[in-house]
This record gives C-alpha cells, sequence and structure tokens, in this order.
C-alpha cells in the first residue's frame, strides 16, 4: 500500500470512528494527560495496521480490535510503571491526579465502573455502548455470540447492582 493510500485510509478511519477510540481512551485511561498518551498510541496502532487491514470483517470492528488490543497493552505497561512511581513517591502519587471533572457524575460513575471490570467484560461494555451486535463482539474479541450474550447479561446485572447498592448507601 503506498503512503498516499495509507493516509487516505487513516485519515478517513479516524475521523469516522473518532468517537470510538475516545470510548476507549477514557475507559482506560483516567487522567487528561494519560488519556492524550493513550489516544496518541492508539491512533499510532491504527496507523500502522491500516496496511494489514483485509477486509474480513467491518473497518469499525478492526479499529475496535486495535484500539482495545492497545489499550490492553498499555494499562498493563501503566500499571507498572505506576506501581514504581508509587513506591517511589510513598503514597504522594495521589496528590498529583486532578479531581475535578468536566462530565456528567453519571457519566463518570459509568466510566469508574467500566474501568473496573476485568479487560474482557470492560471490553464488552465499550462494543456494546457503541451499538454492535453480539456477532460483531464476537468477531472483535474471538468468541462465541452465545458467550457474549451470557457476559452481557452479567456485566448488566452487576451494573445495575452497583447502581443500587450506591443509592441506597445515599439516602
Amino acid at each position: 500500500m503506498r503512503f498516499s493510500e495509507q493516509k487516505t485510509v487513516f485519515d478517513s478511519w479516524l475521523s469516522t470512528y473518532k468517537g470510538v477510540l475516545f470510548k476507549v481512551v477514557r475507559a482506560y485511561a483516567i487522567t487528561r494527560h494519560d488519556q492524550e498518551d493513550l489516544f496518541q498510541e492508539i491512533a499510532t496502532q491504527v496507523w500502522i495496521s491500516v496496511p494489514s487491514f483485509e477486509g474480513n470483517s467491518a473497518p469499525s470492528t478492526w479499529i475496535y480490535r486495535v484500539a482495545l488490543n492497545t489499550a490492553i497493552s498499555w494499562s498493563r505497561k501503566e500499571l507498572r510503571h505506576r506501581d514504581k512511581i508509587k513506591e517511589a513517591l510513598d503514597g504522594e502519587a495521589a496528590a498529583l491526579l486532578p479531581n475535578e471533572s468536566e462530565m456528567d457524575p453519571r457519566l463518570d460513575w459509568l466510566y469508574e465502573q467500566i474501568r473496573q471490570l476485568n479487560e474482557l467484560d470492560r471490553s464488552l461494555t465499550l462494543l456494546l455502548l457503541d451499538g454492535f451486535s453480539y456477532r460483531e463482539m464476537a468477531d472483535a474479541l474471538g468468541m462465541s455470540e452465545s458467550n457474549v450474550g451470557v457476559r452481557i447479561h452479567r456485566i448488566k446485572a452487576h451494573l445495575t447492582a452497583q447502581s443500587t447498592k450506591e443509592s441506597e448507601h445515599a439516602t
């Protein structure tokens, strides 16, 4: 694939699927700085992956797969890095994180809950929020449709229970 073709596809994908990328970024990175870093990492991986896209799945599925795999790798690397910083700063690292939010508190709550899910459930939740079918989710994550359905049912039940639990504590 020539550079100009790769650039055209990349620009089109980035424009079309920017919202998808931001959802993945927000689910895996907390601070604005980390979100910017992760977005750069995902965009780089999408750029690199353009020539290997064979069209066996929808571009949206392909991009989700690239974004999720990149976010998972980044998250693991970031956790190791943060553990080292935490040891070095001896608990002072929390003072470096901003605690102001520009978003709706309900959306903040949802993303906090999503961040606490394991990697597979987090990926499924993001795909679900973006309206992917069970088949598309199964293809993107390499699992059966029935397994997707079971996991999504459990995720919804978990989120409902968390919401109920928190609303009971608030009253």
